[in-house]
């Protein structure tokens, strides 16, 4: 967050009682931080909300699809491995699998701009 923390007179109250009941050690986390951008408010992330996609699909439901519409039950697991980490990357957003992404997109243009293909079988 950055700038000031815009806060009622009450929870600025709280706030500083929060502050001087730390130990000096979190005191001076804070005081790295700033006191004014610290939020003792700030509402904790909810470790079940499951990350998605801008389709918004998660990693798991990605997958099935993909697995499904490809036919590809039968694949080897390092196939399956190699879906479901390309699943994850790309709901975490890893820059590592974007990048595996944009080649992956530009290897089939580049394919089709030449006249060539790669079948499953081939491959």
């Amino acid at each position: 967050m950055s700038g000031k923390l815009v806060l009622n007179s009450e929870q600025e109250q709280q706030k500083r009682a929060i502050y001087e009941s730390l130990s000096p050690r979190r005191k001076r986390f804070i005081d790295r931080i700033g006191y004014d951008k610290w939020d003792p408010f700030q509402e904790p992330n909810d470790p079940r909300k499951e990350k998605t996609d801008v389709t918004k699909r998660t990693s798991g439901q990605l997958f099935k699809e993909f697995i499904s519409e490809m036919n590809a039950g039968e694949k080897s697991n390092a196939f399956k491995q190699g879906v479901l980490e390309m699943c994850k990357g790309l709901v975490n957003r890893d820059d590592k699998v974007k990048g595996m992404y944009f080649f992956a997109v530009w290897y089939h243009r580049l394919l089709e701009k030449e006249g060539h293909s790669i079948d499953e079988d081939e491959f």
